[in-house]
């Protein structure tokens, strides 16, 4: 039979590994949050982007420039075949 010690100490390792793998857990929770949180926000912006281009000329021109800037092949071939509703003339 182990001494009380030696038993108290593996006991605390066990239990130290159980809290580090908990923090772990909360880490990746905290994490995925903040992923959907942003996610959230690149919807947002973009939605008010669309209806400030379908309205006024500058925001339009803006995101034509940005169109422009869409670097990665599968980036392209989502906006392949979409176009922004432009303004009409009088902005």
């Amino acid at each position: 039979m182990p001494a009380p010690q030696a038993a108290s100490a593996e006991a605390t390792r066990t239990r130290i590994a159980q809290l580090r793998h908990r923090l772990q857990q909360l880490d990746a929770r905290a994490a995925q949050e903040e992923r959907k949180r942003d996610t959230r926000r690149k919807i947002i912006l973009g939605g008010l982007l669309l209806e400030a281009a379908g309205k006024e000329r500058r925001f339009a021109e803006a995101l034509d420039e940005l169109m422009t800037r869409i670097q990665r092949a599968q980036d392209k071939t989502a906006f392949a075949e979409w176009s922004p509703a432009k303004p009409a003339d009088r902005t």
